[in-house]
């Protein structure tokens, strides 16, 4: 414990000796001490790391070149640095440990390049995911990524937790729309990958060892996406009934026609379980999908209901909203062939679950703290091949659980992999799978 302490005494004087050369590397204003960061910041960051490590200063750099001389110096020093953007995802992921900065790309957050006829744009990982859309939106296209928190959600943090949301059933992951990326190393090298058109690259495919990284091989800073025209139309369907009627319903659309673009397994705390239907085209093909889909439910004896205009934009707001409120919020997987029976196994709990039907990925909410019911619901998907990992919690519970939860054979090779990229472990330390 005395070794313990004294090293970690050695570590705060050595940053407070070195904050003017940080000061010297960034533009105005750009090292901003713990003590002195907004509330929202220390309990972002309060969240993410072990409580006796708290980082002495968040550093936000303007340009690449200023976060790679950052890195440089924290490569020199031996710190440890906790990469993110607006801090909105920072308690997801495991405990960062003896954090030193906290480095966020807030204000790298340019718009590089928008190639309207080839439906690509490059941009800067700080910009926020709003930001990007309505800019987008403007020249009538889009990004498909239905993020959380997507007002304060960045593109690097976005990519960096691999968060798709609902429009996975149409566009894939993230990974699926990512072509092309720069990155800072741990050494403070800046790299690249890929391009600002589609293509594929030899060796190493670091767009997708990086996306859902969580900042533990290299911090983000210019990422390029493939774009899809806005579509004209846009209506969604919510059917509701009998499970099997519903598990009937979404085998039969997998295997349709029909080309939706959310096809999503809704549970509420109330037993109901939903399946939400969407369908983005021209307004003929929108018109004529939506019949079939009401055909379908009839024969199924489901209730259907169809939203458009304002009515679709406050059912999709409902939708967000019912996993943003409180309790413990999860990332799960399962076989997609499960899915239906996993939301009545969950309805014996105060759940909240959404699962895209092609992927068998979700989100589930738990309005409770007993780890016991974690464990629970944790060991049913894992006797169906799935899996449970914290993003949300109390700090308490996560202390309790492994957050992760990981059983597979990959941890070995993931570690190798952090040692090639991160070989003294400055980034984001511990917050992956297995500690890494």
């Amino acid at each position: 414990m005395g070794d313990d302490a004294h090293i970690l005494r050695g570590r705060l004087s050595s940053v407070k000796a070195i904050a003017p050369q940080l000061e010297s590397l960034v533009s105005t204003d750009g090292v901003i001490p713990f003590s002195e960061a907004s509330p929202v910041w220390q309990s972002q960051i309060q969240q993410a790391t072990q409580p006796e490590s708290l980082p002495q200063c968040i550093v936000y750099p303007r340009t690449s070149a200023e976060l790679s001389e950052v890195m440089q110096l924290a490569h020199r020093e031996n710190w440890r640095v906790l990469p993110c953007g607006q801090g909105s995802k920072l308690h997801w992921g495991g405990f960062a440990q003896g954090v030193d900065l906290v480095l966020s790309t807030q204000r790298l957050n340019r718009l590089i390049d928008h190639a309207i006829g080839d439906l690509t744009v490059t941009v800067e990982a700080g910009m926020s995911f709003a930001e990007l859309q309505h800019r987008l939106h403007e020249a009538g296209q889009f990004l498909a990524f239905d993020p959380a928190y997507p007002e304060t959600a960045t593109l690097g943090g976005i990519v960096a937790t691999a968060d798709t949301g609902s429009w996975r059933q149409a566009y894939g992951g993230v990974r699926d729309r990512l072509i092309g990326l720069s990155f800072v190393r741990s050494d403070g090298q800046i790299a690249k990958a890929g391009g600002r058109v589609v293509k594929n690259v030899a060796g190493y495919d670091l767009m997708k060892l990086l996306t859902g990284s969580y900042g533990t091989l290299g911090i983000l800073t210019q990422l390029s996406f493939r774009l899809y025209p806005w579509p004209q139309e846009s209506e969604t369907g919510a059917l509701q009934g009998n499970p099997q009627a519903i598990e009937q319903a979404t085998r039969t659309l997998l295997k349709s026609a029909l080309t939706p673009t959310v096809l999503d397994l809704v549970s509420e705390n109330e037993s109901v379980l939903k399946l939400i239907v969407r369908f983005q085209s021209i307004p003929e093909a929108v018109q004529q999908q939506s019949t079939q889909l009401l055909e379908l439910a009839t024969s199924l004896s489901l209730e259907a209901d169809l939203y458009t205009g304002t009515f679709e934009d406050r059912l999709w707001q409902q939708l967000r909203d019912r996993m943003a409120n409180g309790g413990i919020l999860c990332k799960i997987g399962i076989r997609p062939t499960q899915a239906v029976p996993f939301m009545s196994f969950l309805a014996q709990f105060p759940a909240t679950a959404t699962i895209h039907a092609r992927s068998g990925l979700g989100k589930l909410r738990l309005d409770t703290d007993d780890p016991q019911i974690v464990q629970q619901v944790r060991s049913h998907l894992e006797a169906h091949q799935g899996f449970l990992t914290l993003l949300e919690a109390p700090i308490e519970l996560k202390q309790k659980l492994d957050i992760w939860g990981y059983s597979g054979n990959a941890l070995e090779p993931m570690r190798r992999l952090k040692q090639q990229f991160d070989p003294t472990h400055l980034l984001s330390p511990g917050r992956f799978v297995g500690g890494i």
